[in-house]
């Protein structure tokens, strides 16, 4: 197939497909940031116009947050952004702190001094995050920011079928919510001070055993803020 000259309009499918992507994109950012907050009905005509295009790649779109547990359908209401399921939300977490906490002390004995920089660097960069209010920050960019600091911890890891769980952990919160932070806002500096101590028993050559421990509280913590600010309770224990 030719494609089409320089400067020449794309195909009808083809700006079909990205007119979907752009919708899908946009809701995408906004669910994940918590712009649309759980619960929000999602008028298609509206964001269609706010995005200038038809309803139809809007519509595509919201099909394909559906599929990745983003929106809801309810009868008589419509699309609506879906909540965190609490239940799933524990059983992520759980998991997410044995592997994880796993996958850092095995990785702790090939965890270099250049390693360590890079992570205090990355902590400090979240500390500057709440530096004008503790309470008030990007959440999203503040995730990210944890996510690279422990990924500087757990990437050494030697065993790569821990290594694929804990990605796929941490790919699972992603699609749950974007970021726990912007429901426990004051986790956030709690959450950098246990990073701090974490790279102080990596630094001082720690049993593996007292790493591991220390990194699984550290992910348990932030599932029991979570919890107690929700007053969610699935029904099972927490770690």
């Amino acid at each position: 197939m030719t494609a089409p000259a320089h400067g020449a309009p794309a195909p009808p499918g083809e700006r079909a497909a990205s007119k979907s992507e752009l919708a899908y994109e946009w809701l995408h950012e906004q669910i994940v940031s918590g712009g649309l907050a759980p619960g929000a009905r999602l008028v298609l005509s509206q964001v269609a116009e706010k995005l200038d295009v038809s309803v139809v790649p809007v519509r595509e779109a919201v099909r394909r947050l559906e599929a990745e547990g983003l929106v809801t359908f309810e009868r008589n209401v419509g699309a609506t952004v879906a909540g965190i399921d609490p239940t799933e939300y524990l059983y992520t977490m759980q998991t997410l702190s044995l592997v994880e906490g796993a996958a850092t002390a095995l990785s702790a004995p090939a965890v270099t001094a250049e390693d360590l920089a890079a992570a205090r660097a990355v902590n400090e960069r979240m500390r500057e995050f709440l530096a004008p209010d503790p309470l008030h920050f990007d959440s999203v960019a503040f995730t990210a920011l944890n996510r690279e600091f422990h990924s500087v911890l757990f990437e050494r890891c030697p065993n790569p079928h821990i290594l694929d769980l804990v990605h796929r952990g941490w790919n699972r919160l992603k699609a749950l919510r974007g970021s726990t932070f912007s429901y426990v806002p004051e986790r956030a500096s709690q959450s950098i001070e246990e990073h701090e101590a974490l790279l102080a028993l990596i630094e001082r050559g720690a049993p593996t055993a007292e790493i591991e421990l220390a990194a699984r509280r550290h992910r348990s913590a932030t599932l029991d803020a979570y919890l107690a600010h929700t007053g969610e309770n699935p029904g099972f224990p927490t770690l």
